[in-house]
């Protein structure tokens, strides 16, 4: 049979690049297609984009924030290269005095408001590179940015129902969807169908856009252009095993005749390779819908009695090296589940309505979930949180952010500021206070270390949450630290970094009145009855304050299972 490329959008770019806010009203197509002109006319900006080149164009022609051109920026670096971020590399220029001075020679942002200290935190986020030479594929950038346009507030396709037809995606409890759309593969496709045309007119060499507007004459698409798509798009042939991407198929010589490739021109007609794409686009094997509907059952999760709730846990561990695992986990419910799993390792990882339940992932989004805890492993992406109320998060991180919760408490060690986007109410931020024998390793693992920690320095990114009131920062009579209840082999016996003074302060305080009463208890000739009174007394009133707090539960939870019912391995 004749080859057939089957291509589809890759998840990664949406999900883990697209902020889950309405973009800026300047990241539109019309400002863009400026943005990339001007790039092409001016040295320093194509192709390769530096960051002062940015910094000017995102401040002087955008009019963005200087703040939200740096995260645009350092998002996109982070995406494309995952660099390491660590001491090391504030080491590699000298320190973090260095980095600093490079850096504001560079241009770089500091959040208005900050002190010095600050500045110098942040100069250690780096990678290797000086920032004067850091740079981005300034096509690829373009397409990230109009990217950003995946949850824009479109009234007219509100009202009208106006957008790509599409099958229904599966859902996970039978609920209708989030409003953001960086999970669903469905989303995705539909946004490059219905936007390819701009995407690759954004692509265009100067002289060949005016050609795009006439029919009469189809321009001609580069092949770095058809490369740099390869950011969003990816395929096989003949649905063979090995995963390729877009321009690598484009080249290949059996679709020339198909895609409009030219040996002569060497580059590709706009309107076949439009349409070639196309009709080769498919839904994504590796996506959430496919995890869905075809991924492997994990059994970690305990059936609980006297609910009709039936927590789904879900993987999609596929065995290619090119593309991420995936796993679902939903409705898990007034349980503790406690996994370290090669599955988890790598794994984009979804927590989705689960409820009064406490969820150990030592290897994330936590989406429309209720008074729980989770311990998350160190996460070499990013923890989104969203539509949940009264949760707990404890976790390190690469970047957090969060939308639409109410009452939510984060301890975190993060090298990037937290981003709070829209809908957020009593936001708490605390610094990160537990450990496991692992946690260091495991942080190197995934690049991350304990300096810089942007914890207590949030980024307010949409303008119904610019009042500062949305957060506060936990008051150190509020904090106490965690203990993880788990035996395991590893060398981390405290919290990696320590605690901020004023926190560490209030721990010592507090250790010093146990100490008191302790004192007090033993120098107050008690008899035997009087201390077994007493001791029964102090029983009592714990067990009262574990039931009134739920943490009877949690503790219940940590018994294990009968043999019958153990959480499935895997």
């Amino acid at each position: 049979p004749a080859p057939a490329a089957r291509l589809w959008v890759k998840t990664e770019p949406f999900l883990l690049g697209a902020l889950r806010a309405p973009p800026p009203a300047k990241l539109g197509r019309h400002y863009l297609r400026k943005v990339a002109a001007y790039a092409r006319a001016r040295r320093g900006c194509f192709p390769r984009l530096r960051w002062p080149r940015w910094r000017r164009v995102a401040c002087g022609k955008l009019q963005l924030p200087a703040s939200l051109a740096w995260l645009y920026f350092e998002l996109f670096v982070s995406l494309r290269r995952r660099p390491r971020w660590d001491e090391a590399e504030a080491a590699a220029c000298g320190g973090a005095q260095e980095l600093e001075r490079q850096r504001s020679q560079a241009g770089t942002p500091f959040p208005e408001g900050n002190s010095r200290g600050f500045a110098s935190r942040l100069a250690l986020t780096l990678p290797f590179s000086l920032p004067a030479q850091l740079s981005v594929d300034t096509l690829q950038f373009l397409l990230f940015l109009y990217i950003q346009q995946l949850n824009k507030v479109s009234l007219r396709a509100s009202l009208l129902g106006d957008e790509w037809p599409r099958a229904k995606a599966p859902s996970l409890a039978g609920q209708t969807h989030s409003q953001y759309k960086n999970w669903n593969d469905q989303d995705h496709q539909v946004f490059v169908q219905s936007h390819l045309s701009d995407m690759l007119e954004l692509l265009l060499d100067p002289e060949q856009l005016p050609a795009s507007l006439h029919s009469t004459h189809s321009p001609l698409v580069s092949c770095e252009a058809v490369r740099a798509l390869s950011f969003l798009i990816e395929g096989t042939v003949n649905k063979s095993g090995t995963v390729h991407p877009l321009h690598e198929l484009a080249l290949w010589q059996p679709f020339h005749g198909e895609n409009g490739y030219s040996k002569i021109t060497k580059g590709f007609s706009f309107t076949k390779l439009e349409s070639w794409i196309r009709s080769c686009l498919t839904t994504n094997p590796f996506g959430m819908t496919a995890c869905l509907r075809s991924g492997r059952k994990l059994a970690w999760a305990q059936q609980v009695e006297g609910t009709t709730r039936r927590a789904k846990i879900a993987c999609h561990a596929h065995g290619i090296p090119e593309v991420f695992p995936m796993v679902i986990m939903s409705q898990v419910y007034k349980q503790t589940l406690a996994k370290s799993s090669d599955t988890l390792v790598g794994a984009h990882v979804r927590i989705h309505r689960c409820n009064e339940s406490f969820l150990y992932l030592l290897s994330v989004t936590i989406e429309k979930c209720r008074n729980s805890t989770f311990i998350l492993g160190p996460v070499q992406t990013s923890v989104h949180v969203h539509s949940c109320d009264n949760v707990k998060v404890i976790a390190v991180c690469h970047r957090l952010s969060l939308s639409s919760t109410t009452g939510c408490t984060f301890y975190i060690l993060t090298p990037t500021q937290p981003l709070i986007l829209s809908g957020n109410q009593a936001v708490s931020l605390a610094p990160f206070h537990t450990h496991y024998p692992m946690l260091e390793d495991h942080m190197a693992q995934a690049g991350l270390a304990t300096l810089p920690n942007y914890w207590d320095s949030p980024m307010l990114v949409c303008k119904e949450s610019s009042n500062e009131s949305t957060f506060r920062l936990l008051p150190p009579s509020e904090f106490y630290t965690f203990v993880i209840p788990f035996e395991m082999e590893g060398d981390t016996t405290e919290t990696p970094g320590g605690l901020p003074s004023a926190y560490q302060m209030a721990l010592s305080q507090r250790e010093q009145k146990v100490q008191n009463w302790q004192k007090t208890v033993k120098e107050a000739g008690l008899t035997k009855q009087q201390r077994k009174k007493f001791q029964v007394l102090v029983e009592n009133k714990f067990y009262e304050w574990l039931v009134q707090t739920g943490n009877r539960q949690q503790l219940d939870s940590l018994v294990p299972p009968a043999a019958g019912s153990k959480q499935a391995a895997g």
